[in-house]
């Protein structure tokens, strides 16, 4: 089944279309209310004058323009979090991902030599993999 895309900008243009007649049309009406008002202030003028009586007007309050949005504020940076600086040794693990031994990054050979001790010894699987692990800070 084919999915039906739907052109937005056609249906954007007919939602325009229809504001814009929407807003002529509350103009004209609103043209035709003044004119009205007009014609009863006057005669309202008159009576008043005579009856020295005066009515208030009730109107309907006008639409006030959209004020345009302030620009977003800028996010507040959070600060970078402390570096801490590793090192990679060869750890030594057995079946159950458990660190047997671990040995320095140039003493590669010992440890692959260790794992395979192991193996034979214990008769599972053993092996070498690096691990890394956070450097101690020397004090001064």
């Amino acid at each position: 089944m084919a999915r039906r895309i739907l052109n937005r900008k056609e249906l954007r243009a007919d939602y325009d279309e229809a504001e814009r007649r929407r807003t002529t049309e509350d103009e004209d009406v609103e043209e035709e209310g003044e004119e009205e008002e007009d014609e009863k202030e006057e005669s309202a003028e008159g009576e008043a004058e005579a009856g020295e009586e005066e009515e208030e007007e009730v109107t309907a309050p006008k639409k006030k323009p959209a004020k345009p949005k302030a620009p977003a504020k800028p996010k507040t940076r959070s600060r970078a979090a402390k570096v801490t600086r590793m090192r990679v040794i060869w750890g030594v693990f057995n079946n159950s991902n458990q660190q047997v031994a671990s040995y320095e990054y140039p003493k590669k050979q010992e440890a692959m030599a260790h794992a395979a001790k192991l193996t034979a010894d214990k008769k599972s699987t053993h092996f070498v993999q690096p691990v890394k692990q956070q450097m101690e800070e020397k004090k001064e």
